[in-house]
């Protein structure tokens, strides 16, 4: 069955990721219909103008056929060339935007094999994209951000906010020196929208960071301000924390802990100055906003 929609409709995968949170409402105020897909079904009755697929990605085959002319990828990006090949060369679809992340970068040359091999998915899914795109004279647009945050879910600023509520300290790694810019995504999700529109954007890459660089200590004491508590922050010898990093890692809430510990000391930053000059990038700071979870 063949869905048809209005000359202005976007094509949403991973439609409850962080990013997708923001993005839908953003869209259907730009006055686009929005078809979203995602794995889950939503939390809340979609909205005017959206119409919701609970679909797996992982499945082209079993997914409606739609006639989207702009399509946000959001859910992981190796699962879009799949996605694309399966698209009719007919449909009306004019400019993708999908996501990569940072990751490609910081962790090619990982202790982990399993870093190591997500970084290498992540590159291959870049190259594939684009070649797909250039045959099927589509634009793209990709953005690689970093460390994402500002819904509860993300894995890196919960994780230790949840950390401090339940033990009321953090550890670090020596001195946790290493700088990091954290980025909300609901400016993403802007970024996303101001792309679509921007003829500079056609056929990018692009970093984007957040608005403000801070070391990994001043973030975990961010943290503790932000649930209003004083910081209690630990400084533990590279013996002894890889030593409970290794223990705590047999938990399946705690297993990314030993690569995250790993990287308290390296500065993973990244320049975003060109989205800023193609399409008005502008994301805020970390320190004085909403991190995406309620004080006690």
């Amino acid at each position: 069955m063949l869905t048809d929609f209005t000359q202005h409709c976007a094509l949403v995968t991973g439609a409850t990721s962080q990013i997708g949170r923001f993005l839908l409402p953003r869209l259907q105020a730009a006055d686009f219909t929005v078809i979203a897909i995602s794995r889950q079904p939503p939390s809340n009755p979609p909205a005017p103008g959206l119409i919701w697929q609970q679909a797996d990605l992982h499945v082209p085959s079993s997914l409606p056929v739609f006639k989207p002319n702009l399509l946000f990828h959001l859910a992981p990006l190796p699962l879009l060339p799949p996605l694309l090949a399966h698209f009719s060369r007919e449909m009306p679809l004019k400019k993708i935007i999908a996501f990569s992340s940072t990751s490609c970068f910081t962790k090619a040359n990982s202790p982990e094999p399993k870093e190591r091999s997500i970084a290498a998915q992540l590159t291959e899914a870049e190259t594939r994209l684009i070649t797909e795109c250039q045959a099927r004279g589509i634009a793209w647009t990709l953005f690689r951000p970093t460390l994402i945050y500002g819904c509860g879910i993300d894995k890196n600023v919960t994780f230790i906010a949840k950390f401090i509520r339940r033990f009321g300290f953090f550890s670090l790694l020596g001195q946790g020196t290493g700088l990091r810019q954290p980025v909300h995504a609901d400016d993403l999700a802007c970024a996303c929208v101001q792309a679509c529109v921007s003829s500079r954007a056609v056929n990018k890459a692009y970093n984007l960071s957040g608005g403000q660089t801070l070391s990994y200590h001043n973030m975990v004491e961010a943290i503790f301000h932000a649930l209003g508590k004083k910081p209690r922050i630990m400084s533990i010898p590279l013996p002894i924390f890889k030593l409970i990093a290794r223990c705590m890692s047999w938990l399946p809430r705690y297993a990314h802990l030993s690569a995250m510990v790993a990287r308290m000391n390296q500065d993973l930053c990244f320049d975003h100055a060109t989205a800023s000059d193609d399409f008005g990038y502008q994301p805020r700071t970390f320190s004085d906003n909403d991190m995406g979870f309620e004080r006690p």
